[in-house]
């Protein structure tokens, strides 16, 4: 049996690209934690960790890295699933389940050489999560209005 050696600069690059992932979704996780999410601060980082790590442990192995690919995803997809609750007729947590799954796309963009990719998807994922809380409240402020209105109150369905 080979003793274990450490390729320093691969180390370095794995530890610099980890370290991009992690800090790239640290807005969305901390905004998330401040909203009272079920996820938050720790776990957009992980997935974004784990998503970067998985897809650099390709890096000395031969061979097609899509099935690899197709498993993060579908398991990114499992965690986004536990943010989602049903509360009477309203569903809440879909937009942090994508967000999730977004956290899961920066990593491996981070972890292919992608930067750009990560750094779009990240501005873009803050923004989403953040600027545009102003926009559905309107919309949903909108929405309630015209169903009281048409005397179809979602808080009334709620109760029946």
């Amino acid at each position: 049996m080979q003793p274990l050696s450490v390729n320093w600069h691969f180390l370095w690059l794995c530890f610099e690209r980890v370290a991009i992932a992690w800090i790239l979704v640290m807005p969305t996780g901390w905004w998330s934690e401040k909203q009272g999410n079920s996820v938050g601060i720790r776990t957009f980082p992980l997935v974004s960790m784990a998503s970067c790590g998985f897809l650099l442990c390709l890096d000395n192995v031969n061979g097609d890295g899509s099935r690899l690919m197709q498993g993060l995803i579908t398991g990114i997809g499992f965690v986004g699933g536990g943010a989602i609750v049903r509360d009477g007729l309203n569903v809440r947590g879909t937009a942090t389940a994508a967000s999730i799954w977004a956290a899961g796309a920066i990593g491996a963009a981070v972890a292919l050489g992608r930067i750009e990719i990560a750094l779009v998807l990240a501005a873009m994922d803050a923004f989403t999560m953040v600027a545009l809380i102003p926009v559905k409240r309107l919309l949903e402020g909108q929405r309630e209005k015209e169903e009281e209105a048409n005397g179809h109150s979602r808080r009334s369905r709620n109760t029946e």
